[in-house]
């Protein structure tokens, strides 16, 4: 018996040391380009892709140089929140260029050559979108995905923003929240959507009347706001510092990656 004693001790000591210690998961990055004011997002894990807007027309090209450099081939999900020309105005880029497996988008009309050139492209592709009543979840590699449809046929003669679909990105105990140009209408549809770790701030950081309320019921740990420095308001900013939101801008910082492992999200900047 005495034999199995050193072995039934490193046994007690391996089983010991292994609690507490954290599962490991592969790493969920979002990187938020740096394209003026505008919006352009990647989410993308080992074996998956989501683009979240394309910015405006020009910028296609800087996400095909991003997914190529991460020898990326495949979109599984491009989602276009609305479709004012500096959400949508990259996509016909990048659907023509690489293989965009599903679309995901608002459905109401917008007369642009911008949204021309999308659905151009869309056409050319074969790709019928999704345009979304209901809200919709998929899961890809660990994340699991639920994007928020509108709740109106009409907002406004000037108020298509608030068309925007909102996606929220809940990678096990981090939890990302895209909003669009959401702006006082859609916030509020959305103002019990949950709590995040990481929020892209709703429409270029601009003042709107019920933010404060918004950052308040979400609690957001971090934000990134997608905007110029003439569209950063100073108001927005000092919500953020108000309820010790840890913030970052492309208009300052360049283009954000925001890297979770699961547990926190740590950032890269790349001025």
């Amino acid at each position: 018996m005495k034999r199995f004693i050193p072995v039934l001790l490193l046994m007690t000591f391996l089983l010991a040391c292994s609690c507490g210690k954290k599962e490991v998961y592969s790493d969920f990055t979002v990187d938020f380009l740096d394209v003026g004011k505008a919006d352009c997002m990647i989410l993308r894990t080992e074996n998956s892709t989501v683009v979240i807007d394309c910015g405006e027309k020009g910028d296609g090209k800087k996400i095909l140089n991003l997914l190529a450099e991460n020898d990326i081939e495949t979109v599984d999900y491009l989602i276009v929140t609305h479709y004012d020309k500096d959400h949508v105005g990259g996509s016909a880029k990048l659907i023509n260029n690489i293989d965009v497996k599903n679309v995901i988008a608002p459905d109401y009309a917008e007369d642009s050559d911008e949204v021309k050139k999308y659905n151009k492209a869309l056409s050319g592709k074969n790709i019928t979108p999704l345009l979304l009543h209901d809200d919709v979840t998929f899961t890809l590699d660990g994340v699991e995905y639920t994007v928020y449809a509108p709740e109106k046929d009409f907002y406004g003669e000037d108020d298509d923003n608030d068309f925007s679909l909102v996606t929220k990105a809940v990678y096990h105990n981090t939890t990302l929240l895209f909003t669009g140009d959401a702006m006082e209408q859609r916030l509020d549809e959305i103002m019990d959507i949950g709590k995040c770790t990481l929020l892209k701030v709703p429409y270029h950081a601009r003042k709107l009347d019920n933010l404060e309320t918004f950052i308040n019921r979400v609690k957001p740990e971090y934000a990134v706001s997608c905007t110029s420095e003439s569209e950063f308001s100073p108001d927005t900013a000092e919500i953020l510092k108000k309820y010790r939101v840890r913030s970052y801008a492309t208009c300052y910082d360049g283009n954000i990656t925001a890297v979770s492992d699961g547990y926190d999200i740590q950032f890269i900047i790349n001025n």
